[in-house]
């Protein structure tokens, strides 16, 4: 998804949890929430949505019948310690799901969450958006999959609970998501992308 500036709602500069999830469950368009403000999100373009697919289905398969699920990015996460609501491109969550209020619309317990690369999210993804899923206790993996080039960062949580880097760019490599104990091949994960040289 792309995050553009703040969008106001019903001309207020601030708005409360209540208020944005009230609108939020009325809107036909996804927004994020930060601390009072929303922010709207645009439609991804075809490469985009060709790899989130692709990892989705992919995880889908091997996760079949086990105890961690994948989600598309229709399903909200909200981090209460700082009152994110956002909508990863993929997330997997492992054993019981949990959400807020037992609403069923906003998980609180994410295990790993992909995030998709474009030009305009790029930097937030990597920056600020991932200083804020660090609040989330129950996440072990943060993926950060390029829309523009064959590369993948995953950062996972160490046995010292600090945050290591692993790089992938090679469409032969294969991509192991520790946390649920599976692996996935780049080439399956980029089929059906071009990509310029």
């Amino acid at each position: 998804m792309e995050v553009h500036e703040p969008a106001l709602a019903y001309g207020k500069q601030k708005v409360s949890i209540e208020e944005y999830l009230e609108m939020e469950n009325a809107a036909d368009e996804k927004h994020e929430y930060y601390k009072g403000e929303i922010f709207a999100m645009s439609r991804a373009k075809v490469p985009h949505n060709t790899i989130t697919t692709n990892i989705l289905i992919s995880v889908g398969q091997k996760l079949k019948g086990k105890s961690c699920k994948p989600f598309n990015r229709d399903q909200r996460v909200h981090i209460p310690s700082n009152t994110l609501f956002t909508y990863p491109d993929t997330s997997i969550i492992c054993g019981e799901i949990i959400t807020l209020n037992d609403d069923d619309y906003n998980v609180l317990n994410p295990t790993v969450i992909i995030e998709v690369l474009s030009k305009s999210t790029r930097n937030y993804d990597r920056g600020e958006k991932f200083k804020l899923y660090r609040d989330i206790k129950t996440l072990k993996e943060y993926i950060l999959v390029d829309s523009a080039s064959i590369h993948v960062e995953v950062f996972r949580l160490n046995e010292s609970d600090h945050w290591e880097l692993e790089e992938y760019n090679a469409s032969a490599d294969t991509l192991l998501i520790k946390a649920i104990n599976e692996s996935i091949l780049l080439s399956d994960i980029y089929d059906g992308v071009k990509i310029e040289d």
